[in-house]
């Protein structure tokens, strides 16, 4: 099992920035692909941002350019910095994770979430 702990969202004005980060517990973090998700209301579940074991990165059109994914794998820790917010990033982000030796490649593991509310 991998418990993982959201934490750094909250209200901002369109323009700022947040950093949210995500502390993960129980297995060997380095194993883990990790990723970012978002929800906002009345809307499906979106990929952000992931990052590989290998540091690699994959990001959503929505937020390329802007967010910076990036892992501290001493500290168990993700993080997805957000530049030049909209009111549409407003959403509950939540971070998750893939076992690299999963078949499924499915994320399994996923913390309660952070909100995130960008005012015009």
């Amino acid at each position: 099992q991998l418990q993982l702990v959201e934490s750094g969202g909250g209200a901002v004005q369109a323009g700022d920035s947040l950093r949210l980060s995500c502390l993960a517990s129980g297995r060997t973090f380095s194993d883990f692909v990790m990723g970012w998700f978002r929800q906002a209301p009345g809307k499906q579940r979106e990929l952000v941002a992931v990052i590989r074991v290998d540091g690699s990165t994959i990001y959503a059109n929505a937020v390329k350019g802007r967010s910076t994914i990036s892992r501290d794998n001493a500290k168990k820790m993700v993080y997805l910095q957000m530049n030049s917010l909209k009111p549409e990033d407003t959403a509950v982000y939540s971070c998750a994770a893939q076992w690299i030796s999963d078949p499924s490649h499915m994320f399994r593991f996923w913390g309660q979430g952070t909100q995130v509310i960008v005012s015009s």
